[in-house]
């Protein structure tokens, strides 16, 4: 199938963020999407994620979403990491410079709320059990909350169902990788004492806890006690949760009243591809890391920024059928790279050989003291510092994130509100693209001079010095 095919309708499963966010992208594109979910419709308040880091907040921004957002939670200006490392956000340079406390339940309300104002169909208690795909497109088989198995064909399906993937295991892809700790504990609590941050995090031997505020009253705590590392259907109860925080924080704050309590592990896997034929996984589907930094959720939102235009792009014939390609090329490293960077602090933050424990206050101390490891690590945790590759002797900003620049009128994140790309030029251009609907053009609040292309994720396609229509519209093409 290619882009002037009459069957233009994409099949995402799963309605976690990262497939909301995907599915509101498409459907705002014009594309028709329906949203496959195994659950019944419910947005669960038990989540595990509760930190939006400053590039999800941006991609939020470019949907209009970012500022409602703010107001459901608490922000941070300081990640203290182990003790002697400590990192200031308040240093971004992005319109969000902090970290926002929030449940994930919030980020789901907001885009569930987007996507069924676009039109998207949502297909509850609905779980896939077959897949079968061709030229033209994907067979999805799915069975329903009564029984009867329904076959749906869609153009491409993007598996977005979380760890357990029934799309990715489907496809035949293995989820290669390791538990990284072994025992974790959540709860939902009140405290009868309110802790000195919105997020406190300690460790004493071997615990560790973590308790971060969603500014109604509940707390989320996290934590671990090496001495107790148990499967994850061993029973847990409050006393153990108090247990854990008070061996970690000297106190457990008068926890009380919990509403939910559960036990996990934790995991490091990466699918060794993203895209197979028609059928694309993204966030938890594709990559699972540690918990350090929560990078978890940002990750799989900013997969979902990616794909979406170009899904877009491809089934209303705007571009060709390799461009899906750059999709795994752009995010399969950087997943990597989370794996990594997150792997990295928790390994370091249970450290019990004497080696280790020493290599960790080196590396706290260097990063203290070099502000380019500073900026280089904040880039990393926050997602602000990724980029994608570049060909060879392409502008130096080319596949590199464009931060919310000012604009003659307004500012670049709500340009890219129409999901278009957007040419900030210091003349003016209306030639193809612009006639066409797919591109906004802006010019620069300053006396600037260089002409840049932004991709509808807020990533540089193109730049030059110079620029003249001629030069433009080769960009547009390629």
């Amino acid at each position: 199938m290619n882009g002037t095919a009459t069957h233009r309708t994409v099949i995402v499963v799963g309605s976690g963020p990262t497939g909301l966010l995907l599915a509101g992208d498409l459907a705002t594109a014009g594309v028709t999407v329906t949203l496959v979910e195994k659950r019944p419709r419910k947005i669960s308040n038990l989540s595990r994620a509760f930190g939006v880091h400053a590039r999800t907040l941006e991609q939020l921004d470019a949907r209009g979403l970012a500022d409602e957002l703010l107001t459901t939670g608490d922000t941070i200006t300081g990640l203290r990491l182990f003790r002697r490392l400590s990192l200031d956000l308040s240093t971004l340079p992005s319109r969000f410079p902090f970290l926002l406390i929030t449940p994930q339940y919030e980020v789901e309300r907001l885009l569930e709320r987007r996507a069924r104002e676009a039109g998207v169909e949502f297909a509850y208690e609905s779980e896939v059990v077959g897949l079968r795909q061709d030229d033209e497109g994907v067979d999805l088989d799915v069975r329903g909350a009564d029984g009867p198995v329904v076959t749906r064909r869609a153009a491409y399906v993007v598996g977005a169902d979380g760890h357990r993937s029934a799309v990715r295991e489907a496809i035949g892809l293995d989820f290669p990788g390791v538990s990284v700790i072994k025992s974790l504990i959540l709860a939902d609590v009140r405290l009868a004492a309110k802790p000195e941050g919105v997020l406190t995090v300690n460790g004493r031997g071997d615990a560790f806890a973590m308790i971060a505020s969603f500014g109604d009253g509940w707390y989320r705590v996290m934590g671990w006690n090496r001495r107790n590392e148990v499967s994850d259907d061993a029973p847990l109860d409050l006393d153990e949760v108090k247990e854990i925080t008070r061996r970690a924080m000297g106190t457990d704050y008068g926890m009380h009243d919990a509403r939910w309590l559960s036990r996990f592990h934790s995991d490091e896997r990466q699918a060794p591809h993203y895209r197979v034929g028609r059928v694309f996984l993204a966030g938890d589907a594709a990559h699972i890391h540690s918990p350090a930094g929560g990078q978890g959720m940002n990750t799989g939102l900013q997969d979902a920024a990616n794909l979406s235009w170009k899904l877009a792009a491809i089934l209303q014939g705007r571009a060709p059928e390799g461009l899906l390609d750059s999709y795994e090329a752009e995010r399969h490293p950087i997943g990597r790279a989370v794996l990594r960077s997150s792997g990295g602090l928790v390994r370091l933050a249970r450290a019990r050989n004497p080696l280790l424990r020493a290599v960790r206050t080196l590396v706290s101390a260097f990063i203290d003291m070099a502000p380019p490891l500073q900026r280089r690590a904040l880039g990393q945790i926050t997602g602000i510092g990724y980029a994608y590759p570049a060909p060879r002797g392409a502008h130096r900003l080319t596949g590199t994130r464009l931060p919310d620049v000012a604009l003659e009128e307004g500012r670049l994140y709500e340009a890219l509100r129409g999901g278009r790309f957007v040419l900030i030029t210091p003349g003016a251009y209306e030639g193809p693209g612009v006639r066409e609907g797919w591109l906004t053009v802006k010019g620069w609040a300053s006396d600037r001079r260089t002409t840049v292309l932004v991709r509808p994720d807020g990533y540089v396609a193109w730049a030059a010095e110079a620029a003249d229509a001629a030069a433009i519209e080769k960009a547009l093409a390629r």
